[in-house]
């Protein structure tokens, strides 16, 4: 025999919650490149910065909620191919001896020129300029939009 006066307790929880039907999933996106090969004129030493060499850029930007995920449009969202542009410009407009300066510069021109609450970029050397055998060198840094 089944008996219909059974409880479940789990029904209290959800009855004790305040769901507002407007109120969706919120869903949060990051953008990420990852492999955008540059030649670039950046290094310590004066070669390096003379014959240039590869540099690798893996970018992520946190966007937060964008109405991408809704509307289907590109001009709702971070344009990826956009992104490259910049970090291209940065990186080969001008030399910075470190690979610090270079992250901290296209960070900072990332966040100035899209809606992103973090960037994190990560600068790599496949063929470094040193003496003993590596797979490569990288430098990343991680920056947080200013509030205005």
């Amino acid at each position: 025999m089944i008996d219909d006066d059974r409880h479940d307790p789990d029904e209290d929880d959800l009855e004790d919650h305040d769901f507002d039907e407007e109120d969706g999933p919120q869903t949060e996106v990051t953008i990420e490149v990852s492999g955008l090969s540059l030649y670039t004129h950046h290094g310590v030493t004066a070669a390096e910065r003379e014959i240039g060499q590869r540099l690798v850029l893996d970018i992520r930007m946190e966007v937060g909620e964008c109405d991408a995920t809704v509307t289907d449009m590109v001009e709702d969202t971070v344009d990826y191919g956009e992104v490259c542009n910049a970090c291209a410009l940065v990186a080969q407009q001008r030399s910075y001896k470190t690979l610090e300066r270079l992250c901290s510069a296209i960070a900072d021109r990332l966040l100035d020129r899209f809606a992103a609450e973090e960037v994190w970029v990560k600068a790599s050397k496949p063929e470094p300029p040193i003496a003993l055998p590596v797979h490569e060198v990288s430098v990343e840094v991680w920056r947080t939009a200013r509030e205005s």
